[in-house]
């Protein structure tokens, strides 16, 4: 699902758009099958007779709010959790009820650093510390698929930002007309 159009500014693209790293979607499936298995198991074992309808219903319900907490939960979380790369800031965005996030313009971004433990090298996963001017401190983002090449884009993109920022300084400095002038005209004016 494409990020939302209408959060980008007018000449804003999306570069990429990332949920944590799949492998945080193991336990959740894990318990999944392990409630699934043992609610079976336990309604199995539930002795015939007049309440036994009450008791596997018993374990019914309580199978489904284990599923809730330990299955659904963690599913949305991943699901609304989204780090997004776009030609001039990175958002990041979490919350299944209620939403935090952050938005860092490109500018700001100084150092993009990355760290993955072994197991996270065999499964391309990592964190990336993203430090920026100014008093917040650095933003660190866990689980980023294929980190590396993450870091890499960010700080391809922070370059290109600053590139496409001295482009519109120039231009706006000595306006977007025809620039140099092709007639010889040398302005004396200080701009």
């Amino acid at each position: 699902m494409p990020y939302p159009d209408k959060l980008l500014a007018d000449d804003e693209e999306v570069v990429g758009h990332l949920h944590p790293h799949w492998l945080t979607l193991v336990r959740p499936v894990l318990l999944f099958l392990l409630v699934v298995g043992g609610a079976s198991f336990g309604a199995a074992l539930v002795p015939p007779g007049r309440q036994q309808g009450i008791y596997r219903l018993v374990i019914l319900g309580l199978a489904v709010l284990l599923l809730l907490f330990l299955v659904v939960v963690p599913l949305l979380r991943w699901r609304t959790t989204h780090y997004v790369v776009t030609t001039h800031r990175l958002l990041f965005r979490a919350g299944i009820l209620a939403r935090r996030g952050r938005d860092l313009g490109l500018s700001r971004i100084t150092d993009v650093s990355y760290t993955q433990t072994l197991w996270e090298r065999v499964v391309n996963s990592g964190t990336l510390t993203i430090e920026t001017a100014g008093d917040g401190g650095p933003t660190v983002l866990h689980q980023i698929p294929d980190s590396d090449r993450v870091q890499q884009l960010l700080n391809v993109m922070v370059e290109e930002d600053a590139e496409r920022r001295a482009r519109e300084s120039a231009g706006y400095i000595r306006g977007d007309e025809d620039w140099p002038p092709r007639d010889g005209w040398r302005s004396t004016e200080v701009l």
